[in-house]
């Protein structure tokens, strides 16, 4: 931890209070000179959207949101703060005049974004996206679906609103949910928290909600990445995210993982089999549109 952050963290919660309340204030009255998101880190969850959101970060042209010691990956604008205004949402970036100076200094236009897993999922929001900002660019990184639902799983639960083990969570996965989907189209202004927490299995089957995306925007707006390439060489993956943002080269001076589940165990049985045979027909769809071969668990495979 740098010594601004653990003096940050020292203060007292009365002073971060009275900071928050200032920055917001600022950046509220100096919103029509702020421009909303260049690029956004869009899903899915438990697939390193926190750890890439780090990364990029890093880079001296990429922006996080405004104040960036803050260290905030998201507004959740298009979903939990909908009935907020655009000028709210536009406060969360950085100002034209600071990217001038940035852009001189660095020889480049410095880009900003934020990211939430929930934006892929939620099918609304690409349309949200697209409306207010059609020259977005998005970042997806998809995780191995069986995998994904157990990490995803022990989030809930490590956060205690999961009392249920993981083959009865799954089980109940459809009850839980159901007409949810219903009600979100039915209100713009609905936030399903059984459809964000407890989508175990069916935040997995990808296809979908990259073609809704796709619905929307245009394919050379989208990267589709698989979480596993990132965790095997994060350098490799941010370079090839540096040249769909169009900014240049940077070598990452720190790549370690962000926001990793304290619990480290494998997919229990016969669970990984049954999510295995589940997705099997999900993921070879999914490796036609896209062509090329994910190499995600399938029936049969090993522990």
């Amino acid at each position: 931890m740098s010594m601004l952050a653990e003096r940050r963290e020292a203060a007292p919660r009365w002073m971060k209070d009275v900071a928050n309340l200032t920055t917001r204030g600022y950046a509220l009255s100096t919103a029509a000179a702020r421009p909303g998101p260049d690029f956004l880190v869009i899903g899915t969850k438990r697939g390193g959207t926190t750890s890439l959101y780090n990364y990029l970060q890093q880079h001296p042209s990429l922006l996080g949101l405004f104040p960036q010691p803050r260290g905030r990956k998201s507004t959740d604008h298009f979903f939990a703060s909908g009935q907020r205004s655009e000028r709210w949402y536009r406060s969360h970036f950085h100002a034209e005049a600071y990217r001038a100076r940035l852009a001189r200094r660095q020889g480049e236009q410095p880009l900003g974004g934020e990211a939430s897993p929930y934006y892929l999922w939620d099918p609304r929001i690409a349309r949200r996206v697209q409306a207010a900002y059609p020259q977005v660019k998005a970042i997806a990184l998809l995780r191995d679906p069986v995998e994904r639902a157990w990490s995803h799983y022990q989030e809930r639960t490590e956060n205690g609103v999961e009392p249920l083990g993981f083959a009865e969570a799954l089980a109940a996965e459809d009850a839980r949910t159901a007409g949810e989907l219903e009600r979100m189209t039915a209100d713009p202004t609905y936030h399903s928290t059984a459809h964000d927490w407890y989508t175990y299995r069916a935040r997995g089957v990808y296809l979908p909600q990259l073609r809704n995306w796709l619905s929307v925007f245009p394919a050379d707006q989208l990267l589709v990445l698989r979480s596993e390439d990132m965790y095997d060489d994060v350098q490799a993956v941010f370079d090839r995210i540096c040249a769909f943002l169009g900014v240049r080269p940077f070598r990452l001076p720190d790549v370690r993982p962000r926001n990793a589940s304290r619990t480290k165990s494998s997919v229990p049985e016969p669970c990984r089999r049954e999510l295995a045979e589940f997705f099997e027909p999900h993921n070879r769809a999914l490796e036609e549109f896209l062509g090329r071969d994910l190499g995600w668990t399938t029936p049969g495979s090993p522990r």
